[in-house]
């Protein structure tokens, strides 16, 4: 699992101008997805995001994607003092509203499966769950 501290060692302290941030024009095909046309990430999330968002459309759970909740957002994780892999625009946010940090996920078997063969690590996984959160597994 990714660390926050593996995050400054390889991409420097989260910043908005950050050399590894880019904004992503998310291919046309996917744009009956819940999600923004354009997204502002790493680069090293784009090749993992667009297989997970493939294999969603692929394996027919793209109807179970409700939101997009977001990717960067420079702070720290929440009731913790290390920050968030969202200061480095490593991890995204999908179904927040039914899958907040503490709630037991409601995200299917095959989803979360979607994600995790693209690359990530799931928070539904965590001791303290975080059933909207997917974050690369390795950088």
């Amino acid at each position: 699992m990714v660390t926050p501290a593996q995050c400054q060692k390889k991409y420097g302290p989260p910043a908005n101008n950050n050399k590894w941030l880019v904004m992503w024009n998310v291919p046309s095909e996917l744009h009956f997805l819940p999600i923004p046309k354009k997204i502002f990430l790493n680069k090293d999330l784009i090749k993992p995001l667009l297989g997970a968002l493939e294999n969603l459309i692929k394996r027919g759970f793209a109807h179970e994607m409700k939101t997009w909740d977001g990717c960067f957002n420079i702070r720290k994780m929440r009731g913790l003092q290390s920050m968030s892999l969202h200061s480095w625009a490593v991890a995204v946010d999908v179904n927040a509203e039914s899958n907040g940090l503490g709630k037991m996920p409601s995200l299917s078997y095959g989803f979360v499966q979607c994600w995790k063969d693209a690359g990530f690590d799931w928070g539904g996984d965590w001791k303290r769950k975080d059933g909207m959160h997917f974050q690369l597994k390795t950088i």
